[in-house]
């Protein structure tokens, strides 16, 4: 049985994990009404978040239907989403 996970927002790009999630689990996420399933690409601990969507480099990361950081690095579809592939968004100037 595949392993849960809530989305907030239907804008939300991951989804936060309802148990422990191991590399190769399958996580079932009911999005929009429908219920799709990633598989996670790393392990998720509890309460973490999961990506439900490609996230580029520099793009945001939406939880909650709002933005919550910036992807510091490519994130793919079932990574961890964290603060070694997330950075804040709160004070960030643009260059």
């Amino acid at each position: 049985m595949p392993k849960k996970a809530l989305v907030i927002h239907p804008r939300d790009n991951v989804a936060t994990a309802l148990e422990d999630v191991y590399e190769g689990e399958e996580v079932e996420i009911e999005r929009g009404g429908r219920v799709v399933r990633v598989t996670a690409r790393a392990r998720i601990p509890f309460g973490h978040k999961i990506a439900i969507e490609r996230i580029r480099r520099g793009e945001e990361v939406i939880k909650y239907g709002e933005a919550i950081g910036i992807a510091s690095a490519d994130i793919e579809i079932g990574d961890h989403v964290h603060v070694h592939n997330v950075e804040s968004a709160v004070g960030r100037r643009e260059k």
